[in-house]
């Protein structure tokens, strides 16, 4: 507390709120709004330099005349930190995100109103809740898509071997026939 009556009056934060150098804000509430805050911040900032890293990429494939230079595309090797960066920017940043307001809700109104800050952790509890119901709902149904046309390729590839061992049985055959006539 003695590093806060150090802080010049009307101090802005890195999300523009003025402390009060006089605050009875708990150290710890100040610290996990400082962490949550950099950790909002360098969440969103290692997704965007993730996409536009790979941005290029894409378009360079999307100009592409031959299907099969496709594959030799860097964004297909990267794909797992297109994923990342969007898991990133999308979930965890909306998670951190509202955690935010909670923290910075607590340290504006610690001070002027305890209500008015448990009021805000009384809202955005439920709307938490129906974020980690909804990111849920689609992840899953983004696996079951996947799973599906995945096991659908593998009906198709299946059906492709069975027709060409077939061909290639009626092929022997006639040739056999052939040779016996």
């Amino acid at each position: 507390m003695a590093a806060l009556r150090n802080i010049p009056k009307n101090t802005v934060a890195m999300v523009e709120v003025q402390l009060d150098p006089d605050t009875k804000v708990p150290p710890g509430m100040l610290v996990a709004f400082a962490i949550c805050t950099t950790m909002l911040v360098a969440v969103h900032m290692l997704a965007l330099m993730i996409s536009t890293c790979i941005l290029p990429n894409i378009e360079v494939v999307c100009n592409l005349h031959s299907i099969s230079l496709v594959h030799e595309s860097p964004h297909e090797r990267l794909h797992w930190y297109i994923e990342t960066a969007w898991a990133f920017s999308t979930l965890l940043g909306l998670i951190l995100f509202l955690l935010e307001i909670a923290i910075l809700c607590w340290v504006k109104f610690y001070d002027l109103s305890p209500p008015a800050a448990w009021s805000a952790c009384v809202v955005l509890i439920p709307v938490m809740i129906i974020f980690l119901a909804f990111a849920i709902h689609f992840y899953r149904s983004l696996v079951t898509h996947m799973y599906e046309v995945t096991v659908s390729g593998i009906r198709e590839l299946e059906i492709l071997k069975e027709q060409m061992e077939q061909d290639h049985l009626e092929h022997h055959n006639n040739h056999a026939a052939g040779d016996i006539v």
